[in-house]
């Protein structure tokens, strides 16, 4: 595991949200304050004008070395980028596997 990796096996919920919160703020260059105000329901991809198609790439490539896990083209739905919390359900979902 590199340095940085929140350890799947032993991370809980609350890591994993600041996590996330975290790769956000620094992916899409989002200030903290912004992203600690995200509810469950803060819409994203449509919404974010930083998130577009091209940083959904990135955003998903920060997840993976960040949890140290593989997302498959095929694990990821476009429903899992509609709010932060649907994006926080499917990142827990990957770490957990």
């Amino acid at each position: 595991m590199t340095t940085g990796q929140v350890s799947v096996a032993t991370s809980d919920f609350d890591e994993l949200d600041s996590t996330l919160r975290a790769i956000l703020q620094e992916t899409l260059s989002l200030s903290r304050e912004r992203v600690a105000g995200f509810t469950d329901a803060t819409e994203l991809f449509g919404a974010l004008p930083e998130l577009d198609s091209m940083a959904v790439a990135t955003l998903l490539t920060a997840i993976e070395e960040r949890l140290g896990i593989l997302i498959e083209d095929d694990d990821v739905e476009a429903e899992d980028f509609a709010t932060y919390g649907s994006l926080l359900a499917f990142a827990r979902r990957k770490a957990l596997q």
